[in-house]
C-alpha cells in the first residue's frame, strides 16, 4: 500500500500538510481536519452555483479593470471544469463549518487558484503561483456575499429546472385523469366515514387545484430569490468593490445561468 504524500500550504496561521495530488489549499485542509462530523458535503449544486459567481466575478473584474484579463480567462476556463463535473472530487467538505460558509468558499478560491496554475503550466509544488485565492479568485467578494448568492442560484436553478416541471407535469396527468374519469361515480368520504357521491374525476380535480395554488405560491417566492448579495461583500456596504460591480457581475451571472437574477437593491443604489 502506497504511503500519502503531501505537500506544504501556508495561511496566515501557519503551515499545514495537504495531500500532494490535490488542488484545495491550507484553508481547505483546516476545514476537512476540524470538522470531522457527520458526513453530510456540500452539495453539487452549490459547487456549481459558486463556479457560475466566480467566473462572473472574473469577468467582472476584468471588465472594471482591476484583474488581468489573462487571470480571468483562466478562472473561468477552471470554473467550466467545475461546472462540467471535472473536479467533484476537490471539494470535501461537510456542510458542517463556520457561520458563513467561509471555508466552502475559500475550497473553491484554492481549487480555482491551484489547478488555474497547473493548467498555466506549473506544478502544485511551487511556492509561487500564478493566481492567488485571495487576490485573484476572490478578488471584490466575502464570504458573507458569496455563499448566500450561491444559495440563491442553486435554489432558483433547482426551482425552476426541476421542482416545477416536476409539479406541472404531475398536474397535467392529474388533470387528464380527472377528464377520463368525469362521469366514474364514488362515495366521498369524511371523517373517515362514507359521505356522499361524487365523480373520481371530481376528486381529482380537488388535486389540481391543489397543485395550480402551489405553483402560484412557489413562482411568487422567485422574485425575491432572484435577487443576488454579491457585490455587497463582508456587510452589504460594496468594500473594496469597483463602481458598478454588483450591477454588472448579476448582469454575467445573468448569461452564465440564463436566469433572470439581479443585485440586491442595496441602500447606496438610491
Amino acid at each position: 500500500m502506497s504511503k500519502v504524500k503531501y505537500r506544504k500550504e501556508k495561511d496566515t496561521m501557519g503551515i499545514v500538510n495537504v495531500p500532494a495530488d490535490k488542488y484545495w489549499g491550507a484553508q481547505t485542509q483546516r476545514s476537512a481536519d476540524n470538522f470531522k462530523i457527520g458526513g453530510h458535503r456540500m452539495p453539487v449544486e452549490i459547487i456549481r452555483a459558486f463556479a457560475i459567481l466566480k467566473k462572473a466575478a472574473a469577468i467582472t473584474n476584468a471588465e472594471l479593470k482591476v484583474l488581468d484579463p489573462k487571470k480571468a480567462k483562466l478562472i473561468g476556463q477552471v470554473c467550466d471544469e467545475i461546472l462540467e463535473g471535472k473536479l467533484d472530487d476537490q471539494f470535501p467538505l461537510v456542510v458542517w463549518q463556520t457561520g458563513s460558509g467561509t471555508q466552502s468558499n475559500m475550497n473553491l478560491n484554492e481549487v480555482i487558484a491551484n489547478r488555474g496554475h497547473v493548467v498555466q503550466g506549473g506544478k502544485l509544488m511551487d511556492e509561487q503561483k500564478y493566481l492567488h485565492p485571495n487576490d485573484d479568485v476572490n478578488k471584490s467578494q466575502s464570504s458573507n456575499d458569496t455563499f448566500p448568492t450561491a444559495m440563491h442560484i442553486a435554489a432558483y436553478k433547482a426551482v425552476v429546472e426541476v421542482t416545477l416541471p416536476g409539479i406541472q407535469k404531475l398536474r397535467d396527468t392529474l388533470n387528464e385523469k380527472a377528464k377520463q374519469y368525469k362521469n366514474v361515480v364514488k362515495i366521498g368520504r369524511t371523517h373517515f366515514m362514507d359521505a356522499t357521491p361524487l365523480t373520481l374525476g371530481q376528486e381529482l380535480s380537488g388535486y389540481v387545484s391543489q397543485l395550480d395554488h402551489c405553483m402560484v405560491a412557489i413562482k411568487n417566492t422567485l422574485k425575491h430569490l432572484s435577487e443576488l448579495a454579491l457585490g455587497g461583500t463582508a456587510v452589504g456596504t460594496g468594500l473594496n468593490t469597483p463602481k458598478g460591480y454588483d450591477v454588472l457581475v448579476a448582469k454575467h451571472i445573468v448569461k452564465l445561468s440564463g436566469h433572470p437574477f439581479v443585485p440586491l437593491p442595496w441602500p447606496w443604489h438610491r
